[in-house]
């Protein structure tokens, strides 16, 4: 399939205002407008647990923005190939919010890589790859020292 770069432009364009608007703006609001009706997602829970439509996104983007009221994901890099786009992001916040476990004011910081298939500028596919045990040990709610550090003893 041949697409022109300027389409691959404004697919790195859209994948940024995403994380700009919604995610760091808290504009819960764009979500039906920027993603399709029967986006299928990878990844939002179990690293491959596959979700469908509307519901499970916005019950995971809640609770990330309720533990994380001051969530800031950073877009690292951006990188377009005909209708797929990667983000690789960095995020911080303080768990001030009580949705993923008893607030802490912790400060945390994670990683994370997303990839969007756009279909009629919107969402159409995603796939993302959240540093999620990172997180949960960050607020105490896993023992610190277990986790992806035995691959590398």
């Amino acid at each position: 399939m041949s697409v022109s770069p300027s389409l691959e432009t404004e697919n790195k364009a859209f994948l940024r205002r995403w994380f700009e608007e919604v995610w760091n703006c808290g504009r819960a609001d764009l979500i039906d407008q920027l993603r399709a009706p029967d986006t299928v997602a990878t990844g939002l829970g179990h690293s491959t647990a596959e979700s469908r439509g509307p519901a499970p996104f916005k019950a995971f983007y809640r609770n990330l923005r309720q533990t994380f009221p001051d969530l800031h994901i950073q877009v690292e890099d951006v990188v377009a190939e005909g209708d797929k786009v990667v983000a690789r992001l960095s995020a911080q916040g303080t768990h001030s919010g009580d949705a993923l476990a008893p607030a802490t004011g912790r400060r945390v910081a994670f990683a994370a890589l997303v990839m969007a298939r756009i279909a009629d500028g919107r969402i159409a596919e995603a796939w993302n790859c959240i540093d999620q045990l990172g997180i949960l040990k960050q607020i105490g709610a896993l023992p610190a020292d277990v986790g992806p550090e035995l691959f590398l003893r």
